[in-house]
């Protein structure tokens, strides 16, 4: 009889399930129930860009690319960002193409991190880095942020995380699941902290054309910090294009080379349909993203309004498609609250610890829904909250 446990890697063994999935899971088992919980926008891909992968797949066009990509998808990406921030990449050896963002992150993390290298991780943030770094030999060291600050990474925190051991820093703005940003003059802030150090930076800027404040400012924009950093991006989030897996990694060629060393033994090369429609998503997908954002805009709008009017604080997001509402005022941990919710109302949010212990005391809600959707939701949750304060009383 094999001793499967035995077997297991440590590493792997240490890393503890994703909570966003649980829930997840058990709301695909309950009839009438209403999920919040899935980042993943309720629009489908545009129709062009649809027609482009359609269009490529009946001209047999179902051949390996490069290990970097098509070259005409790195260009375009390229273009993209000099224009819209101003900087430079060389689509040749620069810009990487990947299965989605999260691959980009993973082997950004596993090129650069060692044995006993530290990670800053800002917290609350997306599920993946810490396991990642885990599994890399490194060790994660989070930094915990908060409502007071706009769950914004502040100057003073990140210096204070800082020791000789550190090696690299996440900077995952616009934020999941808090939907917080960071202004140019913050990021300026943070690279004022870093300039005078070896510390490498993962700018994870999956939902940047998703900014409802301002213009997202990319880190590598900064004086002196593109030659340390390596910006994430990709098409999941923007064009509504989750299910095509198609994400990228950009950075000096010196940083460059050994995430496409990962890439080339690991992957490959990313789904050469999936490049075709992001050649088309770049081109003529502007307008798409727009309608998309004004509609999350009110979606985000109409929830922030309805949870504090259900008594909850809520900071109000700038970016990404989450809400991060505090259920302090409930008396329930976020577990808590998530599982009863659940079962009492067959609602699924996601709980704040989730994503790091400083999330406890929230949930987490996707607005990437429809508004019919998001309404029913708050009716349940209302009820909810209303009948745990008569419990109470």
């Amino acid at each position: 009889m094999v001793n499967y446990s035995e077997l297991y890697s440590e590493r792997v063994k240490i890393v503890k399930p994703s909570g966003i999935r649980k829930f997840f899971d058990i709301v695909a088992t309950m009839e009438d129930a209403i999920s919040l919980g899935v980042g993943e926008p309720d629009f489908e891909t545009p129709w062009q860009i649809r027609r482009a992968g359609i269009t490529s797949l009946e001209k047999g066009k179902t051949f390996y690319t490069s290990n970097w990509g098509l070259a005409e998808l790195r260009t375009e990406i390229a273009n993209k960002i000099k224009q819209k921030h101003g900087i430079s990449y060389d689509p040749d050896k620069e810009i990487l193409i990947t299965v989605g963002g999260s691959e980009a992150i993973d082997n950004t993390i596993r090129a650069f991190v060692s044995v006993g290298d530290e990670v800053l991780i800002p917290e609350p943030s997306f599920v993946c880095y810490t396991p990642l770094t885990i599994m890399a030999g490194g060790t994660p060291v989070t930094i915990p942020t908060v409502a007071e600050d706009q769950f914004k990474l502040t100057p003073e925190r990140l210096k204070a995380a800082i020791t000789p051991k550190t090696k690299l820093l996440v900077l995952p703005f616009p934020n999941n699941p808090t939907g917080a940003i960071m202004n140019r003059k913050e990021l300026e802030a943070i690279a004022e902290v870093i300039r005078d150090t070896n510390i490498l930076v993962l700018s994870d800027e999956i939902y940047c054309d998703l900014t409802y404040e301002g213009e997202h400012v990319c880190f590598a924009e900064i004086d002196g910090m593109k030659e340390r950093t390596i910006v994430v991006g990709g098409f999941s989030k923007s064009y509504a294009m989750t299910g095509w897996r198609l994400g990228w990694a950009m950075g000096p060629r010196e940083m460059m080379a050994p995430v496409c060393k990962i890439h080339q033994f690991g992957i490959m090369s990313a789904p050469t349909t999936a490049q075709f429609a992001g050649i088309e998503a770049i081109r003529t997908g502007d307008d798409d993203v727009n309608r998309m954002r004004t509609q999350y805009d009110m979606r985000r709008r109409y929830l922030v309004e309805e949870l504090r009017s259900m008594g909850l604080d809520c900071f109000e997001p700038m970016g990404a498609f989450y809400v991060f509402p505090s259920i302090e005022s409930t008396g329930m941990t976020s577990e808590e609250f998530c599982s009863r919710l659940l079962e009492e109302q067959k609602v699924a949010v996601v709980p704040g610890n989730a994503f790091g212990e400083s999330g406890e005391g929230h949930v987490r809600i996707s607005y990437s829904y429809s508004m019919a959707h998001l309404k029913e939701a708050m009716r349940r949750m209302r009820a909810f909250i209303e009948n745990n304060k008569k419990a109470s009383e």
